[in-house]
């Protein structure tokens, strides 16, 4: 049987015989990512045409109103990219640029669309493309008794797709704000969602997710 949109967000998801707690989740929403730092500008482009920035920001608002963690997974290197694996041609591509980056830099913040608040939770990742491996991100989330996660940011490409996919591996319900990510080219973007992100989360807009989501 279907989990509706408003079933996950209730913690309904009678599928499983267990309450639902949710936590929104934003992927490298970084200044040097998509922000005024950004390395990559057809990414820039996309998250500014898109509205996804502001998008994610919106949900991370709700979530914190509603007790709901929002945790941000970053990407951070060391200088020299100590402990980091050099294994793909993206790291060697981001490898040579001049302090891309670096752990502790402004580079690393979250853009402020997101509005980053101090009981939000930061999980970064120093090697890898996406947010579960070499962290302790799962961990963190199980302790909190979380189930449903809520997904936001960049890119749909590699690094949204690749947390849904290790999350769904792990358990995890999956709703993705269809408005609040992004990835280039646009219409690709659009074909990973529909053909393959639907495969393992359910597709919301921001707008829909807001709507479903209990008041507090």
């Amino acid at each position: 049987m279907a989990i509706s949109l408003s079933e996950l967000l209730l913690g309904n998801c009678y599928e499983r015989g267990q309450s639902a707690t949710v936590a929104t989740l934003t992927m490298e929403l970084q200044r040097g990512v998509v922000g005024d730092l950004a390395t990559f500008p057809a990414l820039r482009e996309a998250v500014a045409a898109s509205n996804s920035a502001v998008n994610a920001g919106l949900l991370c608002q709700r979530s914190r109103g509603l007790s709901w963690p929002v945790v941000h997974c970053l990407a951070e290197f060391e200088p020299n990219w100590a402990g980091s694996v050099i294994n793909t041609p993206l790291h060697r591509a981001m490898r040579r640029i001049p302090g891309h980056l670096v752990h502790g830099s402004e580079a690393c913040a979250v853009v402020p669309e997101v509005g980053q608040q101090p009981e939000d939770f930061v999980v970064a990742r120093t090697t890898g493309v996406s947010p579960f491996i070499g962290t302790g991100l799962d961990q963190l989330l199980r302790s909190l008794g979380v189930t449903v996660l809520v997904v936001t940011g960049v890119s749909v490409n590699l690094g949204v797709l690749g947390l849904c996919v290790e999350a769904a591996n792990l358990g995890y319900q999956l709703v993705v704000a269809t408005d609040a990510v992004a990835g280039t080219p646009q219409d690709y973007a659009a074909s990973v969602l529909n053909e393959s992100i639907s495969l393992v989360a359910t597709l919301a807009t921001t707008e829909e997710i807001l709507a479903a989501a209990p008041l507090r």
